[in-house]
C-alpha cells in the first residue's frame, strides 16, 4: 500500500509546480498514468501477515520486528537510515499492521524475476525465524484482529477517513496482504486491450487464487476476506475504474471523483477535508495550492483492483503461501505475453468481468466464474506450454490442479 515498483521513469517534472486549473490537474494525471513502449518488465510486490512461530495469534511488537528485520527495517518502524536492499535487489516497507512486504526490482523475464523473488524471500524469511518469527500464508490475518503497530501521518489520516464508513479500512490496513503483478502497459496499439484484460481478469483469478476465508479466529464464509474488506470502503478509492478505448481519461475520471483522504501538510495531522475531492481542490474550494506533488500523492492514495502507475499494477490478488506466489504471477505475464494471447483472454473474460461480488463472496463455487476460470487458465497452460514459460517448480500442477 505504500510502495510501487517503478518499471519505467516518472520524467523530471517539478513537483512544487502550482497547477491552477482542472486542465492542467488533467494534463499531469494523463502524462504519469501510462508509460506506453513495447512490453519488456515485469515486477512482483509479495506481501504477508507476521506472527510469532510459536503463538501465531500472539501480537506483534514494533521493536520486534524492527530488530528482525536489521538494516533492512524503514525508518516507519523507528530505523535510523533508510532501508538497505535485499541481497536479490528487492527492498522491504511495512504495512499499518506490520505486514511486510518485498518490492522487486524490475526484471526483463519472468524466470529472472522468480530467481530475485525467491531468493529475497527466503532471506527474509530465514531473518524473520532467527527472530522466532514467520510469514503468513493468507489474504488475510486468520488469528488476530485489526491493530496498528506503525504511526505516520498518512496512515493516521488514511484511518480516520476509512473509520467515517465503519471498520473495514482497519481491516484492510493491518489485516489484509496481497500479491501485486506489475507488467508494462504495451504500445499506444496495445494499451487499451492490456488495460481491459488485466481488469477482465480479477474476477476470475481472484476466484481461483483466493487464500483468505478465516479471518481473527472465525471462518468468515467468503472465499476472499481481503477483497470483500476492500470492497466495502468507498467505491471511489477501492472499486474498479471504468475501461473504455480512453485508459487515460478513464483513470483521469477515477481521479478526480476521488474523496482526498490526507492532504500533506507541515505537522503531523494530515486529514483532509470531509467529502473533498480532487476535482473539487482544482476547482479551488482549498484554500492550499494544488502542487504536481499533491496531485501525485493523492494517486498513491486510490487502492482499484488495477492501478495505472505508468505501468499496469494488479491488485486484486491474495498472498499466497511459499513460492505460490508465481503461478498467479506466471498466469498473468502469459496471458499478457502477445496481442493474441491477449486480446483471447480479454474474449475469454468479459462474459464474468463484473462479477467482483461472487468472486470474493463464492471464487470458484459460483459456475460462471468457475468456467471463465477454467478457460482463462486453460489457455494460459496452452500458451506456457508452447514456450516452457510456466516449466518446472510444479506450476503446471498448480494450473492443472486449479483446472479440475
Amino acid at each position: 500500500m505504500t510502495k510501487s515498483i517503478r518499471l519505467l521513469a516518472d520524467g523530471d517534472a517539478d513537483t512544487a509546480a502550482v497547477l491552477r486549473t482542472q486542465n492542467e490537474v488533467e494534463a499531469r494525471i494523463r502524462a504519469i498514468c501510462f508509460k506506453t513502449g513495447p512490453p519488456a518488465l515485469i515486477g512482483a510486490e509479495l506481501e504477508w501477515t507476521v506472527h510469532h512461530l510459536a503463538a501465531p495469534r500472539a501480537p506483534l511488537a514494533v521493536e520486534t520486528l524492527r530488530q528482525a528485520l536489521g538494516r533492512h527495517s524503514p525508518t516507519t518502524l523507528g530505523a535510523a537510515h533508510p532501508p538497505q536492499p535485499l541481497p536479490a535487489g528487492g527492498t522491504i516497507s511495512v504495512e499499518p499492521g506490520g505486514q511486510v512486504e518485498i518490492s522487486s526490482a524490475p526484471a526483463p523475464t519472468l524466470a529472472a524475476l522468480r530467481t530475485a523473488v525467491d531468493a529475497d524471500r527466503r532471506y527474509l524469511s530465514g531473518l524473520l525465524e532467527a527472530a522466532g518469527l514467520t510469514l503468513g500464508g493468507h489474504g488475510i490475518d486468520p488469528h488476530r484482529a485489526p491493530r496498528r503497530l506503525v504511526r505516520t501521518p498518512r496512515y493516521d489520516a488514511m484511518e480516520q477517513a476509512f473509520d467515517a464508513r465503519g471498520g473495514d479500512g482497519r481491516v484492510m490496513m493491518c489485516s489484509t496482504a496481497g500479491l501485486q503483478v506489475c507488467l508494462d502497459a504495451g504500445t499506444d496499439s496495445e494499451l487499451a486491450v492490456r488495460w481491459a484484460a488485466v481488469s477482465a481478469l480479477g474476477p476470475p483469478l481472484l476466484a481461483a487464487f483466493a487464500t483468505s476465508g478465516r479471518h481473527a479466529g472465525r471462518d468468515t464464509g467468503l472465499a476472499s476476506a481481503r477483497m470483500a474488506a476492500w470492497w466495502a470502503m468507498d467505491p471511489r478509492l477501492t472499486h474498479p475504474v471504468g475501461v473504455s478505448a480512453d485508459p487515460a481519461g478513464d483513470w483521469v475520471r477515477y481521479a478526480l471523483d476521488a474523496p482526498l483522504t490526507c492532504v500533506r501538510r507541515d505537522g503531523d495531522s494530515w486529514a483532509a477535508p470531509a467529502g473533498a475531492t480532487l476535482g473539487d481542490w482544482a476547482r479551488g474550494a482549498l484554500t492550499a495550492p494544488l502542487t504536481v506533488a499533491d496531485v501525485d500523492y493523492h494517486l498513491s492514495t486510490l487502492f482499484p483492483p488495477v492501478r495505472p502507475r505508468g505501468y499496469l499494477e494488479v491488485r486484486y490478488l491474495d498472498a499466497q503461501a511459499g513460492a505460490g506466489w508465481l503461478a498467479p504471477v506466471a498466469v498473468l505475464a502469459t496471458l499478457l505475453a502477445d496481442p493474441a494471447t491477449t486480446g483471447a483472454a480479454l474474449d475469454l473474460a468479459l462474459p464474468t468481468a463484473g462479477r467482483w461480488v461472487p468472486a470474493w463472496r463464492s471464487g470458484l463455487a459460483d459456475p460462471a466464474l468457475r468456467r471463465t476460470a477454467r478457460a482463462v487458465l486453460d489457455l494460459a497452460l496452452r500458451r506456457a506450454r508452447a514456450d516452457d514459460r510456466l516449466s518446472g517448480a510444479g506450476l503446471t500442477e498448480t494450473i492443472e490442479r486449479k483446472l479440475r
